[in-house]
């Protein structure tokens, strides 16, 4: 196994606190960020002696330029950049106001472009390199009409990584760009998210596939690692639930509303 040098942006809990400790007992050299200190000094220390936590608020770029100078003044380079940090809303589109449609934007989508902007120039210098970017299932599919300005600013997460991977392909054949779109993981997401706690509908009650752990989840994005892909989803069932969405929109929805 090769070891390299793994970034992690949301890595104070969750799925970013669950990769980065299994990052760092298979021996990556991990630097996490987040803005919660005391829990991500518990996520470093989880992941191993050499994991650098950063505290940094991934929404300001000054934040994030610091972020990559850091772990290129501790290790000498970065091989992999996660662009993980992430919040949801519970909120109805109707009922969005402009603070929430910002909030989630700033989250969501512009700390991942600022990922991207500060680490792939630094990997078109060095000709390789891996940025992936952590998006959800729910940027394909509407299950979850509540997360609606999270989804968007997911969706329009995926159609950024999908044009940055356009733009370098031909010219830098061995910088990897990936999506990872995880469905239902059991952590304090939906507790975190702005607004009131959903009432969720029980696993088998009208729910079209399992939740999963964190470590499934990490496993995942671990496998991707070693074996880049333009995207994954985390959850087997859900490649097949986004296909039939796009085979017919009408009659995905019609039977999603039955189960209700």
């Amino acid at each position: 196994m090769e070891r390299r040098v793994v970034v992690i942006t949301g890595a104070s809990s969750g799925i970013g606190a669950a990769l980065a400790r299994l990052l760092g007992t298979e021996g990556h050299q991990v630097v996490l960020a987040a803005r919660r200190e005391a829990e991500l000094k518990e996520a470093a220390k989880r992941a191993g002696g050499e994991a650098i936590p950063v505290v940094a608020d991934v929404t300001c770029r000054a934040d994030v330029e610091r972020l990559k100078d850091t772990a290129l003044n501790t290790f000498g380079r970065v091989d992999v950049w996660i662009n993980n940090a992430g919040r949801g809303i519970t909120r109805p589109v109707l009922e969005l106001s402009d603070d929430d449609v910002d909030q989630m934007m700033n989250v969501n989508l512009k700390s991942a472009l600022y990922g991207m902007q500060v680490i792939v120039p630094y990997f078109q210098q060095e000709g390789k390199g891996h940025l992936i970017n952590v998006s959800s299932f729910l940027g394909r599919v509407p299950l979850a009409t509540i997360r609606s300005i999270y989804s968007a600013a997911k969706a329009a997460l995926n159609v950024l990584t999908a044009n940055v991977r356009m733009d370098l392909r031909e010219q830098y054949p061995n910088i990897h760009v990936s999506l990872v779109m995880p469905g239902i993981v059991l952590t304090d997401f939906g507790k975190n998210a702005l607004g009131s706690a959903p009432q969720m509908r029980p696993a088998g009650s009208g729910s079209p596939m399992n939740a999963q752990t964190t470590d499934e989840v990490s496993a995942a994005i671990a496998s991707l690692i070693e074996h880049p892909q333009s995207e994954i989803y985390t959850n087997p069932a859900s490649a097949e639930l986004a296909r039939r969405y796009r085979e017919d929109v009408d009659l995905f929805e019609r039977n999603l509303l039955r189960r209700d």
